[in-house]
């Protein structure tokens, strides 16, 4: 299980919940359910990082909770 924040929300446009990971660009997933989404997030996270790591990128560390207005 990763330490990253992930926002989960209800896209009407997708009809999907949506997971995105606001502390790594661009990682996103989806999923038909709620547990579905956060598997989904969880799997991206690990290939986002590992694709990183190939590249030679810096990889964020965890935050924890963000704090949004």
């Amino acid at each position: 299980m990763s330490r990253y924040e992930i926002v989960l929300y209800w896209s009407e446009e997708d009809q999907a919940f949506i997971a995105e990971v606001p502390e790594l660009p661009g990682c996103a997933a989806d999923g038909t359910t709620y547990q579905e989404a956060v598997a989904n997030a969880e799997l991206v996270i690990e290939e986002w990082i590992e694709t990183a790591r190939d590249l030679g990128r810096s990889i964020p560390q965890p935050r924890g909770r963000l704090m949004y207005a």
